[in-house]
């Protein structure tokens, strides 16, 4: 059975949210699946990820193949490279240890710039908003509208 890690759609229309599931090749987009792995919500700036990173790594694995854009979500958050840090303690180039290291090291600064990311979305967002003036309201003149 070929198992795949792939986006299976929610949200209304144009308004996307996803579920990063495990399913068997043959089943539709959003029809069955075997496991929830997480979610990806595209509409936020950045984009926002939850993900079981060890669910994840256990299916590539065994052998799951994911999709391209999950595979760019799995680099992003980091499981593809624990992935190869631990083919690499496998053959023996380093020990487990090492690995974590690196791994750890590697994800502290991919967190400070997600962190700038964020930071400068913000900016960035508040910086496009029209500032509010301090204008009175204006009272409607005369007798338009009043009863009498």
């Amino acid at each position: 059975m070929a198992v795949k890690i792939r986006l299976q759609r929610h949200g209304s229309k144009k308004r996307p949210f996803y579920f990063i599931v495990v399913a068997d090749a043959r089943s539709p987009r959003d029809g069955k699946f075997i496991q929830k792995l997480g979610t990806y919500n595209p509409l936020t700036v950045p984009a926002t990820i939850q993900l079981d990173r060890q669910r994840a790594l256990d299916w590539l694995h065994k052998g799951a193949q994911p999709t391209d854009t999950v595979r760019r979500i799995l680099s992003f958050k980091g499981v593809l490279y624990l992935k190869h840090l631990l083919r690499g303690v496998k053959l023996g180039l380093f020990d487990e240890a090492t690995a974590m290291e690196k791994f750890t090291k590697w994800s502290a600064e991919h967190d400070a710039q997600v962190k700038k990311r964020q930071e400068e979305a913000y900016r960035n967002k508040r910086a496009r908003r029209p500032q509010a003036s301090r204008r009175p309201e204006r009272k409607p003149e005369g007798g338009a509208g009043a009863e009498g």
